[in-house]
């Protein structure tokens, strides 16, 4: 349970398509994540899948079931949406409940779902509490707890954690990892954030103008980025892009190099630059590098800290077997 397949799937708002024609298989159990900047079609992809949005060509498959016109109670998902959508009246329990109580499930039958839900997701002690006396990510639990009692082929999150602040994103970002480890079912996810999206995905999907750039493994976007684009989204710091005479020297229009793939030295190396900004954050040290010819700041990343001050001049190398070449077009080369 939990497979989902578009095939030529595309949507237009009138005379603007927002999503060209499009091919994309998730499989049972897999924990994807749809990335890309704002505009770029992620929401309204998940919204075709949930049929929140009609398709305006193609079909989508859920299990093998046309599910191209059904409507969303229909297709046995449950959404997860960037506001929690809670009843402010209602007990922690009774939201959770909502779902089971519309379907007409007997008492006993909620009880024993609204108690698992909440064990796996830490919220027993709060079970009579409104919403109003939790914090932003107790409210973000109790609208997944509300999801899970349903038992859905998949799960789709549209930026649950957009409203929480880094602390409590980076532990609801673990926490949602680990929920999908327990309950093993298909779940997808927008975001973008793409630290979230290599941190918690099994399969990545990078959009740009609703077209899908890549389809893969965090570590393999990271490693073998198809294009520029990708491989100037995935990656924080982002990669390094160079263009003219050096990326010609490697018989590429553009070359690319990660932060963390240069080595430095005061006195010799490849490229020289001037220190400008340093962001020391205890086991890294991000140095952006100014004046080098190739591009307007090039971004360093080394482990602990460098005896480097703004103002300096230092000297890059690149791990030459780390380089990574691109076309005209943007293409990877090989």
């Amino acid at each position: 349970m939990g497979q989902i397949s578009l095939n030529q799937v595309t949507k237009s708002f009138g005379d603007v398509q927002v999503i060209p024609p499009l091919d994309l298989d998730i499989n049972e159990g897999e924990f994807v994540v749809f990335v890309g900047p704002s505009g770029c079609g992620k929401s309204t992809l998940l919204r075709l899948i949930a049929g929140l949005e009609d398709t305006t060509s193609g079909v989508i498959k859920i299990d093998d079931t046309d599910a191209t016109a059904l409507p969303p109670a229909k297709r046995g998902l449950a959404m997860v949406f960037q506001s929690y959508a809670l009843y402010p009246h209602m007990s922690v329990r009774k939201n959770i409940a909502f779902p089971l109580r519309m379907a007409g499930m007997d008492q006993a039958a909620q009880d024993a779902k609204i108690n698992a839900a909440a064990t796996a997701l830490n919220l027993t002690d709060y079970l009579d509490r409104r919403p109003g006396q939790l914090s932003g990510g107790q409210r973000q639990r109790v609208a997944i707890g509300r999801a899970i009692v349903r038992e859905p082929s998949a799960f789709l999150f549209d930026e649950p954690l957009s409203n929480l602040d880094a602390a409590l994103r980076v532990g609801m970002r673990l926490e949602i990892s680990e929920l999908h480890k327990k309950l093993e079912t298909t779940m997808i996810y927008v975001t973008h954030d793409q630290v979230e999206a290599m941190t918690m995905a099994d399969k990545i999907v990078v959009l740009q103008a609703g077209v899908i750039e890549q389809v893969g493994s965090p570590l393999e976007l990271y490693h073998k980025p198809r294009n520029k684009f990708v491989a100037g989204f995935i990656g924080s710091p982002k990669m390094n892009l160079i263009e003219g005479a050096e990326a010609e020297k490697h018989g590429a229009a553009t070359i690319g190099i990660r932060p963390e793939h240069m080595t430095v030295s005061k006195s010799e190396g490849t490229w020289k630059g001037v220190v400008g900004v340093a962001e020391h954050l205890g086991s890294d040290t991000f140095i952006h590098v100014h004046e080098t010819g190739l591009m307007d700041t090039m971004t360093l990343r080394i482990t602990g800290d460098i005896e480097a001050r703004h103002g300096d001049t230092i000297f890059l190398s690149p791990e030459m077997d780390k380089l990574h070449r691109f076309d005209a077009q943007g293409l990877r080369l090989v």
